[in-house]
């Protein structure tokens, strides 16, 4: 098997190594890992691209690149300029550090990977680590991902559902904030709304006199609903849901006939 791996934590992140291990795991004996990610933190940026200015890339390892760009940037790179003799059988984006459960999914430059390659038509796996009271200090943070995670993608590759629609589905998996064994196992789940889990900003003034701006967060611990991807993550289970770049809200459609 042929692996394409990426973040959006930067290409010394810790997660990056446990998705290395997680990949080459499943690549097997005469498989190949492939490692094209961003060369700092682009936590946060979503599905942008560089349209406007180029971006640098360069080798630092046997198959391994770092891309002076966002992480949908990275497939790009990957597909159109480093893979370019065989495009790879899949893409695994992560592990990232934090969930990218509910609200979060839709800033995360981890989802934002996958959502690229599945527009490029290659199946894609968004892999994250949630925190909480329960693993935050633990030695290894990313205990339960490096123990589950092999398993859950394998899982998703031989029983999910594939298709090759034009808005190619993809899944995004969360592992829960509980140490590895205290894992109940894994939920197909939709993506869930914590309500208050929006994002904010707060002032800071500058030594200079000048304000700068922080983006401030919501809790994360807030459950997201019934059968939903933090509220079974808060409950021990990993979430897996599936998702497609379609923003049409196709439960409206019908209705907006009037205006014809």
């Amino acid at each position: 098997m042929r692996i394409l791996i990426t973040n959006d934590d930067g290409i010394d992140a810790p997660g990056l190594e446990v998705m290395h291990e997680i990949a080459m795991a499943l690549a097997g004996y005469d498989g190949e890992v492939w490692t094209v990610a961003p060369a700092f933190e682009q936590s946060g940026v979503g599905h942008c691209i560089s349209y406007t200015h180029p971006l640098m890339i360069s080798a630092v390892g046997e198959r391994r690149f770092a891309a002076q760009g966002s992480p949908a940037d990275c497939v790009l790179a990957a597909f159109h300029e480093v893979m370019t003799d065989a495009l790879p059988d899949i893409v695994l984006s992560g592990v990232n550090r934090g969930n990218t459960s509910a609200e979060n999914a839709m800033y995360s430059g981890t989802i934002g990977a996958a959502m690229e390659a599945a527009l490029q038509g290659v199946p894609a796996i968004a892999l994250s680590q949630f925190y909480g009271p329960r693993n935050v200090n633990l030695d290894d943070k990313f205990e339960t991902a490096r123990a589950h995670g092999l398993n859950c993608v394998r899982t998703i590759l031989d029983k999910a559902p594939w298709d090759k629609t034009d808005y190619g589905m993809f899944y995004n998996v969360n592992f829960p904030p509980v140490p590895a064994a205290e894992v109940k196992g894994m939920r197909a789940v939709r993506q869930g709304y914590r309500g208050d889990g929006r994002f904010g900003m707060k002032p800071a003034d500058a030594p200079s006199g000048r304000t700068f701006m922080w983006i401030t967060g919501a809790n994360q611990q807030d459950p997201s609903g019934d059968d939903t991807d933090a509220t079974v993550n808060l409950d021990g289970f990993i979430s897996v849901t599936p998702m497609r770049a379609d923003l049409t809200a196709h439960d409206a459609l019908e209705a907006l006939k009037v205006i014809e």
